[in-house]
């Protein structure tokens, strides 16, 4: 099964903090990219990364010609159209900047959405930008939808601060986009929480569509009572319907794998093959077949509040 996102980069401020460097990155059997991504660097305000580094939000790219983008025929040959970017402070600080690459499949449908609300001017939240594949139609909808706190994935996010996975989006009487929904099969959906200037509220969502859906698995992990090790939160797998089951009693220890390392560095990681994985998180993914992750840290007031991971 194809996924909506074919890329996945991580980059991190270089020493001086002057520039952005590779840090790793999920590119598949698009090694080609893949070298064309680590022989560069980005400067502040420059190219993707560097964009939603000084933009400190999400930046949405949906076509490459003719822009900013600095790799331009390197993504054309490998497919890649579109890119998404969403940078993660720590306070002023910046950890790294996340990428995510699309491509124009017609059969690639799905959406990664930037929500946003100014409390001085509006008592709900709006879309700011969204990459919807060939799901036109839910773009729409998307853009003239807004929610007030608490209604729909957005709305949810907003309201409690906490990232949030909705697992039936089909049958949902608070998405207030239902129609759209059922007519392009968008199911299931991530919201992550990404304000860094205490001034907006800023809400990422990833809708996966029963074809090219975002990941196979989906997970929330948050600091247990104690603060020493993550817990299990919440999560969706299409493989294991039983995950909170799966996961009861299970901890997370600082450093341990991918997601105890996001935890402390408080930086996104990645891993191609969960073969080397100890803990318990990766062990049960790949015992129904799934062989790598992505685990984006939540960082809010500078304060460690979750990791959201998804497997493929």
């Amino acid at each position: 099964m194809n996924t909506l996102i074919r890329v996945t980069e991580i980059w991190v401020p270089n020493k001086e903090r002057t520039h952005l460097e590779f840090f790793d990155g999920l590119y598949g059997p698009l090694s080609d990219f893949k070298g064309a991504s680590q022989a560069i660097r980005f400067a502040y305000d420059e190219g993707l990364p560097g964009k939603a580094w000084a933009a400190r939000r999400p930046i949405i790219l949906h076509n490459f010609d003719n822009s900013y983008f600095l790799r331009t025929e390197a993504a054309r040959q490998a497919g890649l159209t579109s890119g998404i970017a969403l940078p993660i402070f720590a306070g002023d600080y910046l950890q790294a900047v996340i990428v995510f690459f699309c491509g124009d499949d017609e059969e690639n449908v799905g959406a990664i959405e930037v929500w946003s609300n100014t409390p001085a001017e509006s008592t709900e939240i709006g879309l700011d930008d969204g990459y919807y594949g060939t799901a036109e139609t839910f773009e729409w909808t998307a853009r003239h939808t807004k929610f007030r706190p608490g209604f729909g994935l957005p709305g949810t996010v907003w309201q409690t601060a906490m990232p949030c996975i909705m697992e039936d989006l089909l049958s949902s009487k608070r998405t207030l986009r239902r129609d759209s929904t059922v007519k392009i099969g968008i199911s299931k959906g991530v919201g992550i929480p990404c304000s860094f200037d205490g001034k907006r509220a800023v809400v990422m969502t990833f809708l996966s569509a029963l074809g090219t859906p975002i990941a196979r698995r989906f997970e929330i992990w948050v600091p247990n009572d104690s603060g020493d090790h993550l817990r299990f939160g919440a999560g969706y797998c299409d493989q294991a319907p039983h995950l909170s089951e799966c996961h009861a009693g299970s901890l997370i220890a600082p450093w341990e794998g991918a997601l105890g390392e996001a935890w402390q560095k408080g930086v996104p990681a990645v891993r191609a093959s969960l073969s080397l994985e100890v803990n318990a998180a990766a062990r049960s993914a790949a015992g129904v077949g799934l062989s790598a992750m992505v685990v984006v840290p939540v960082i809010q007031d500078g304060r460690f509040k979750a990791a959201v991971c998804w497997y493929f």
